[in-house]
């Protein structure tokens, strides 16, 4: 206890006893008793006040890194979605262009052109 050992700690009381008398020093040990539970207490309340702060900041981290996650997901699916139709609109344009070949080859005195020997 505060590195005082059991010699120490008697030679205190005895000191305490004296400067006191035997009326004051039970008394005088109750009150730094009862300041002592109090000291506790308050300890106590302010050590759970900063546990509970810190179980809401790390709900509050979590749950943005959800929300973090849940719109990188939606902008991927959406990029992705973008992609896809952008890829089904380039083949149609492209079977459009390979069917104004074919057509254009059929009219006479119309030349097809160059690179597509279909």
């Amino acid at each position: 206890m505060f590195g005082i050992g059991p010699t120490e700690l008697i030679v205190i009381l005895g000191i305490a006893l004296l400067v006191l008398g035997p009326k004051r020093l039970p008394e005088l040990a109750r009150s730094l008793g009862r300041g002592l539970a109090e000291f506790r207490r308050a300890t106590s309340d302010v050590t759970e006040e900063f546990d509970n702060a810190r179980v809401m900041l790390e709900e509050e981290t979590r749950e943005a890194a959800r929300a973090e996650r849940r719109e990188l997901r939606k902008k991927a699916s959406e990029h992705n979605a973008g992609q896809a139709d952008a890829e089904s609109r380039d083949n149609d344009d492209e079977d459009d262009d390979d069917e104004d070949d074919e057509d254009a080859a059929d009219q006479p005195g119309t030349r097809r052109p160059k690179g597509n020997d279909a």
